[in-house]
């Protein structure tokens, strides 16, 4: 191994919370592309995703994962086959770089927008449920709910990161960060 060589140390785990501090979801280690002073940028080709209850099972397509710093949301922006980016977006706390994960509290809530401009709230019902069993205060239920308006006022308007083209970059960036050693130095592979 090329000690040069940074990408090996890119590679970051996410973990969402409940409001309670218990763990929600883990996925397995994604790509950090590219970090701001607003977000981290991860990308991957899949992943694994691990549940609270143990359950596990595969992301199928690429994805690329814009976990805010400051705003209450993020974002998973998934390649699907011949439809197009679909965006999900979790209203969540602000994420936290914490021990060597991304970290962030999800409220439930979530709005997706699908590859031919059709926008869903979805979750409204265990948002509903949770407000009672965690105790959400009044003032955070503000906060979640004005996110999930920003979020959609976001998409109408197309801003980033609801821009196909700026995820198809970030894609490309991750892509190029982890060619083979041999291509990257430019060198051919016989066959």
């Amino acid at each position: 191994m090329n000690n040069n060589d940074t990408r090996f140390q890119s590679w970051i785990r996410v973990q969402a919370y409940k409001h309670d501090g218990q763990l929600h979801r883990q996925w397995s280690p994604a790509f950090l592309v590219e970090e701001t002073d607003e977000y981290w940028c991860l990308a991957s080709r899949a992943s694994l995703v691990t549940e609270s209850d143990g359950r596990k099972w595969i992301t199928r397509e690429k994805a690329v994962f814009l976990l805010y710093k400051h705003r209450w949301m993020n974002v998973i922006a998934m390649f699907k086959e011949k439809r197009g980016i679909c965006y999900y977006v979790n209203i969540a706390s602000p994420t936290l770089f914490d021990q060597g994960y991304l970290k962030y509290i999800d409220y439930d809530l979530d709005v997706k927008l699908y590859p031919d401009g059709v926008e869903r709230t979805l979750d409204e019902n265990e948002y509903a449920r949770h407000i009672k069993t965690y105790g959400y205060p009044r003032e955070l239920s503000k906060v979640i709910e004005q996110s999930a308006k920003d979020v959609r006022a976001m998409m109408d308007a197309h801003v980033f990161p609801f821009v196909n083209a700026e995820i198809e970059r970030l894609f490309q960036k991750f892509l190029a960060a982890n060619l083979p050693i041999s291509e990257k130095s430019g060198t051919q592979k016989n066959h």
